[in-house]
């Protein structure tokens, strides 16, 4: 399906550097650099354009629009959000969607990478000396950094620092029209090598569920889209919240498949049952 076909990856920051050789070597494809589609127009992490769409259909319109702007019919690009794990809310995560896009064949496959391995944070300050603490504590200047004038509604802002010289500079002229200054990491792939990691894992995640074919229709993507709750009790017999099952299905055509989660664990522990530990 993919066999010496040109991919397009949709991206101003670098992210090309680790897509294109795991890409090139699992598809056979040859990638292809954005050069004239500015992905920020569709929303930017510092906040000057603000993202109107959820990170799924940005991410869409990212491939439909890159694809359009260079006439080709094969793309493939990510979408990160960053904030509180939507499970534990006290630590932060990094949420990475990534998309081919196939318009040849009518296919859109996703992949997703929930991954606490983050430098993601913001704060004010007013003294340099505890502005640099927090920057070497994100990895600075491996990982840049933003400084606005204030952290939102704000007319300044300066991207990309990854020099004490620069961040001294940029943190004085800022505060000059401020009591504090509000500095945030630098979310964009070329400036936060830990997010370029993230991305190669959703990367290698994406690339699997291409390789899994619809016994039905032999359509990439046939992975696992739900589960199902219900192994019984090993005391009681009852079923539990427990997962039993899972289900995968080929968004081509619809082919369901479901196979039990872990063949050997037929029953579950007492302990997550509702009748017996209610």
């Amino acid at each position: 399906m993919f066999n010496d076909r040109l991919l397009l990856i949709a991206t101003k920051h670098e992210k090309s550097k680790v897509l294109a050789p795991l890409l090139e070597r699992a598809l056979s494809v040859q990638c292809l650099p954005l050069s004239n589609f500015d992905t920020d127009t569709l929303g930017t992490f510092s906040g000057e354009v603000e993202r109107k769409d959820d990170p799924l259909t940005t991410l869409r319109k990212k491939c439909m629009s890159s694809a359009e702007a260079h006439g080709v019919d094969l793309v493939i690009a990510t979408e990160g959000s960053f904030g509180p794990h939507p499970i534990y809310a006290s630590v932060p995560a990094n949420d990475e969607l990534i998309m081919l896009l196939d318009l040849k064949n009518n296919l859109e496959l996703v992949a997703r990478e929930l991954n606490t391995k983050t430098n993601y944070g913001g704060a004010a300050f007013s003294k340099f000396e505890e502005l640099l603490l927090f920057a070497y504590d994100k990895g600075f200047p491996q990982h840049g950094l933003i400084l606005k004038d204030r952290a939102v509604e704000f007319s300044l802002c300066t991207k990309g620092i990854r020099n004490e010289m620069d961040l001294q500079q940029s943190f004085k002229q800022l505060k000059k029209y401020n009591q504090s200054v509000w500095a945030e990491t630098d979310m964009r792939a070329h400036m936060n090598p830990t997010r370029m990691e993230v991305i190669e894992l959703a990367a290698h995640k994406l690339i699997k569920h291409l390789k899994c074919e619809c016994p039905h229709c032999k359509r990439p993507g046939f992975i696992v889209k739900r589960y199902t709750t219900g192994l019984l009790c090993a005391l009681c017999g009852s079923p539990t919240p427990s997962i039993k099952s899972e289900v995968k299905i080929c968004d081509s055509c619809s082919y369901e498949e479901v196979n039990l989660l872990d063949a050997n664990k037929t029953t579950a522990d007492p302990i997550y049952c509702l009748v017996c530990n209610p």
